[in-house]
């Protein structure tokens, strides 16, 4: 990928400027163009398996997600288009639309014509693409289209008018098929019904202060910034709504105050939630806020948080040898992906090109840079909506989100949990290991451990927050069990808190901290503080080390290493504390740190508990047990200090 020079005065942190979105955009373009089949229709990319919905889904995904990408670098310039995109997506939509087909996997030989739209289908979400593309560039491609093409396009978007979306933000597709469509003149009636439904359908998901439900009771992710709030905020601006625009964008703009929070200062999102191959769509709604005025950041710290993101990507081979992007997070990795992911499915990333919307002498591209939240100050902030708290250091630019409040379970029965909503913290450095459960809290029953389950909230607040889960096995709850958990935050430093009650005296418990992981990963053990490093990641000059120190009930302390790593390196250590309950209620408390060095190398050190500037070991932690439950004392190392009293599904903090 060939790039413009770095522009430092311009850009401090990043580098990168307007030209360099477009030089990546272009990129991507081209590389996707030897796999266009014929007439322009399906675009099948290579990968290792294709997506549940078949491939013929796939190549329609790949037509339509880099179909926007097209669409937005040539709005962007505005309708400069000397690379002739746009005719070429203009022939795929002919050829596509000819013949729909039910048929799933290329099998018939027909490797031209689009798939139709079914209720709770693939191409359903790739209309959503499409009809935004086309709206995006009505000027250069819709308007100047042979009227029998716009007849049969418009007929196949129309589908999606009719057709059933699955139970969550899908009904943003069919809105947003509904605001071209009205727009274009083609079955307005079915189209402003088709935008009606969507918007009541999220009104019921709004949780307040900017953050929405993904359609289960508490299924919190980035699905607010690249769907929930994307599609509803783009539709009004695209239409001149300015009452629509202004009710959906203060709630972009409330969900930014706490989402801007979730990045740090390497560009990295937040690693929670599912269909995170989708990277840096994460950028989105940055954009989709100063492109409508509903933002709380100034022009430069967007820039800076969106080229951040789309950098860090770019330089860690999330863009492959072939120019391609891969099935994972950096690479490719397995593990990260959904079932329902297909070769063309990161190309949702397109989103996150929607400042080129903005003309280039907006102050979005001409402000000098500035510096995100994760680089100001240490910080730790309670999110109401999702049950988060999110804590940030400026030292090291990392961010740690404790989870007290998103699991993505069912209304109406429990699934196995999933490492990426159901672990007590995330972050913008680590993800879940494969195997035993890292950030887990656990009861252990004929060696197998439980899952955290549906979560109750119980509070969020300054510096804590606290949430209550039935623990079980193979979908059971363990009878009569209870944990009350609360995490309490300052500066680098963490206090995990579970209280236990209804287990069988002599029931073993296992607390895990972060799964830090590279090229090179050690443990070691001192006392009651364990201790992993990992060096080598990608993209990190120095190592990450996390701590985990056992304070209350705990009599064991280890690191686990796994093989198989993460997403963010081929091998990974996770620190860890076992204890046994007693008769009656059972408190176990630890403290836990996640720190990275920017200056250590990959010089293959033992990691050591204390390594890299720890304060665990100047952290006090008193607990006693007091009527009505447990008191929890917190002395930080800069000599702050939290109360908490803990008892079976209610937890109260206050500043002493």
């Amino acid at each position: 990928m060939q790039l413009p020079p770095e522009d430092r005065r311009t850009s401090p942190y990043t580098g990168w400027t307007r030209a360099h979105w477009e030089a990546v955009a272009d990129a991507l373009l081209a590389a996707v163009r030897p796999y266009a089949g014929p007439g322009q229709a399906l675009i099948n990319l290579p990968g290792p398996r294709p997506g549940v919905s078949g491939r013929r889904a796939d190549g329609l995904e790949g037509y339509a997600r880099t179909f926007l990408l097209a669409a937005l670098r040539v709005a962007g310039a505005r309708g400069a288009d000397p690379g002739g995109l746009l005719e070429r997506y203009a022939e795929g939509l002919d050829t596509g639309t000819r013949r729909p087909t039910a048929e799933r996997d290329l099998a018939d030989g027909d490797d031209r014509s689009w798939g139709v739209i079914a209720d709770r289908t693939q191409p359903m979400v790739e209309a959503a693409s499409i009809a935004t593309a086309l709206r995006l560039t009505r000027p250069w491609l819709w308007d100047r289209l042979d009227p029998s093409v716009r007849e049969r396009a418009g007929g196949w978007l129309a589908e999606a008018l009719h057709r059933a979306p699955v139970d969550n933000n899908w009904w943003l597709f069919p809105l947003t098929v509904g605001g071209f469509l009205a727009e274009a003149g083609i079955e307005t009636e079915a189209a402003d019904a088709a935008v009606d439904r969507g918007l009541d359908r999220i009104e019921q998901w709004y949780a307040g202060d900017g953050w929405y439900t993904d359609g289960r009771p508490r299924a919190f992710d980035h699905y607010n910034g690249w769907a929930l709030h994307l599609y509803p905020v783009l539709h009004a601006h695209l239409a001149g709504d300015h009452d629509l625009t202004a009710r959906y964008g203060a709630r972009l703009a409330a969900h930014l105050d706490g989402y801007t929070r979730l990045f740090g200062a390497d560009g990295a999102p937040v690693h929670q939630g599912r269909s995170l191959t989708y990277r840096f769509a994460a950028a989105a709604p940055l954009w989709a806020g100063a492109l409508t005025g509903h933002t709380p950041l100034l022009p430069g710290a967007t820039r800076r948080l969106a080229s951040g993101a789309l950098r860090h990507f770019v330089d860690r081979g999330a863009v492959g040898p072939d120019g391609l992007l891969s099935l994972g997070w950096y690479g490719a990795y397995p593990p990260l992906v959904q079932e329902y992911s297909g070769p063309a499915s990161p190309y949702w990333a397109s989103k996150g090109f929607l400042g080129l919307l903005l003309p280039a002498d907006h102050p979005v591209w001409t402000d000098t840079e500035l510096p995100g939240p994760a680089e100001t100050a240490d910080a730790v902030v309670p999110l109401p909506g999702p049950g988060w708290l999110v804590q940030s250091t400026a030292a090291d630019g990392l961010v740690r989100l404790h989870n007290h409040g998103s699991d993505d379970q069912p209304p109406d029965g429990v699934l196995p949990d999933q490492p990426l909503y159901a672990r007590f913290a995330h972050s913008t450095a680590t993800g879940p290991v494969t195997g035993t459960a890292d950030n887990h809290f656990a009861l252990l029953a004929a060696g197998r451990a439980s899952e955290r389950g549906p979560i109750t909230p119980l509070g969020v607040g300054a510096g804590w927050a606290a949430s209550e889960h039935r623990p079980r096995i193979d979908g059971r709850e363990l009878p009569g069990v209870t944990v009350t958990s609360l995490t309490l935050a300052h500066g680098a430093e963490e206090v995990r808190a579970h209280l236990v009650t209804g287990a069988a005296p002599g029931t073993e418990v296992r607390q895990s901290g972060w799964a830090v992981a590279g090229e090179q990963v050690a443990g070691s053990t001192e006392g009651p503080l364990a201790g992993a490093r990992a060096d080598g990641g990608p993209g990190r000059p120095g190592a990450l080390a996390a701590e985990l120190r056992a304070v209350h009930g705990y009599h064991r302390v280890g690191v686990d290493e796994a093989p198989d790593g993460t997403a963010f390196g081929p091998r990974a250590a996770v620190p860890f504390a076992t204890g046994t309950t007693g008769d009656g209620p059972a408190l176990f408390v630890c403290a836990s740190r996640l720190a990275a060095d920017r200056t250590a190398g990959a010089d293959g050190a033992e990691a050591r508990p204390g390594a890299g500037g720890t304060a665990l070991g100047s952290l006090a932690v008193r607990a006693e047990a007091v009527d009505g439950g447990h008191r929890i004392t917190v002395r930080w190392p800069d000599g702050a200090a939290h109360e908490a009293r803990l008892g079976t599904r209610s937890a109260a903090v206050r500043p002493v």
